[in-house]
């Protein structure tokens, strides 16, 4: 059974000012996430399901959605404030949703196959896809996860610091850790990263960083929703908490119940993280070896 492409689009996205999911970034007028699907189709992916707010839905499939819907199986599915909560009497504030673990398990009812993950306003490239589309078809266990690291020189924005998780790989090739790095930016001595009391420490340039593509066993929404629902319970008095899916990973290695193998890409991440980012992107895209206009 061919996997499938889970898109986290779901968020607000309020450092870029606007809706981004649907901002046309290619050359042709094509939102970023055209890109990850149009190289997962070529990568023997096998349906594409789309996690977007419900108020966004109507704009989100008449300017991207209805572009491809017709060249792979595609589903949507909604993360709302009170999206997988029915364990609750009383719903908490909030005023976003619970993060990238509450968006996967949003999609719950329409995975059955191993998935890979991504966010909607990254641009991966093929090699990405066509090397995770070979861990999902032969090596994806319940028991053996997957992800694809890059280069954290090649991730960074000229416009502003950024977020990343830093890999700990053993001498297998296996995720031993995910670190959260904030502040992280490129000065004239190298990359560092920003800790709590403002002190500098340096990162390598090929250092291994997520960029959220990981690939899943479906599997994995048993796990993710008790770990879920022990959360909400833990913060639904903080109205900024977040569920994010690499802390469910990490919890789920250092119980040793999986075990997570780390494929490298070679290529330049592009993302729009600050509006500034975005002429950066659509410079890349106009010199990349994809058709005009993607589905003509």
């Amino acid at each position: 059974m061919k996997p499938t492409l889970l898109i986290l689009a779901a968020g607000i996205g309020s450092r870029y000012g606007g809706l981004k999911q649907v901002d046309g970034i290619g050359p042709g007028g094509e939102a970023i996430l055209e890109y990850s699907v149009y190289d997962a189709i070529r990568a023997g992916f096998g349906k594409v399901v789309i996690v977007i707010r419900k108020d966004i839905e109507e704009a989100f499939r008449e300017k991207v959605g209805r572009k491809f819907e017709n060249q792979i199986q595609t589903e949507y599915a909604f993360q709302e404030l009170d999206t997988a909560l029915e364990f609750l009497d009383e719903k908490p504030y909030r005023e976003k949703p619970w993060g990238t673990g509450h968006a996967i398990l949003s999609a719950k009812e329409h995975l059955n196959t191993p998935f890979a993950t991504v966010n909607a306003d990254d641009f991966y490239g093929f090699d990405a896809f066509q090397t995770l589309a070979g861990f999902l078809s032969k090596e994806c266990t319940p028991q053996r996860y997957g992800m694809v690291a890059f280069e954290l020189g090649k991730t960074l924005s000229e416009n502003g610091a950024v977020s990343r998780g830093v890999c700990s790989v053993n001498d297998d090739g296996f995720l031993t850790d995910v670190t959260e790095r904030t502040k992280i930016e490129r000065y004239p001595n190298g990359i560092h990263y920003s800790d709590a009391d403002a002190q500098r420490h340096l990162l390598a340039e090929n250092t291994p960083v997520s960029m959220n593509l990981w690939g899943l066993h479906h599997s994995l929404m048993i796990e993710l929703e008790k770990q879920f629902q022990e959360f909400v319970m833990t913060n639904q008095g903080n109205p900024r908490a977040e569920f994010y899916i690499p802390s469910v990973l990490n919890n789920l290695l250092v119980a040793n119940k999986i075990d997570l193998k780390v494929l490298h890409s070679p290529s330049k991440w592009y993302g729009v993280t600050y509006a500034e980012d975005k002429q950066t992107v659509q410079q890349a895209l106009a010199t990349m070896d994809y058709p005009k206009g993607l589905w003509k």
